[in-house]
């Protein structure tokens, strides 16, 4: 009979460990078991930079949503973003790509509108600035070209 508790408890230790392992993994991954609230808008970019799916999304700084999907759309660059409910983005944003830091990750600046018509979940911002080819710019320099 003591056998069979121990044996037990220590099944039950397993089973809490590999609970919280699973819930450490789902929150540093910062990935939605289910789905989690918001809306999609979309950019298009003539070149997405490096730019990979559940990269962050920012106003001000401030993490807002996250890059659900890339494709390509008329030889562009579609990126479908998801953002949180109470952040609204009017129709004169400005979708950037940016990179953190000199060779950081790359994620997408959105730098708000100052009009009044804010955009409906589906909808696309219209002005974007596509990422900066770091290689192409030093090659400039280099061969004198700027």
């Amino acid at each position: 009979m003591r056998r069979l508790d121990i044996e037990f408890a220590v099944g039950l230790f397993v089973l809490a460990g590999i609970l919280c392992l699973g819930y450490l993994s789902v929150k540093l991954g910062k990935m939605e078991v289910i789905g989690g609230g918001g809306y999609e808008i979309q950019a298009l970019f003539s070149n997405s930079g490096g730019l990979k799916t559940g990269a962050s999304v920012v106003i001000s700084g401030v993490e807002v949503g996250r890059v659900k999907r890339i494709s390509l759309e008329d030889y562009q660059a579609k990126v479908v973003m998801v953002l949180t409910e109470d952040v609204k983005i009017q129709e004169d944003a400005i979708a950037s790509i940016k990179t953190k830091g000199l060779i950081g990750e790359k994620y997408v600046e959105i730098t708000p509108g100052a009009s009044d018509i804010v955009l409906k979940p589906g909808e696309r911002i219209r002005d974007t600035q596509p990422a900066v080819d770091l290689e192409q710019l030093i090659s400039s320099f280099v061969f004198g070209k700027l």
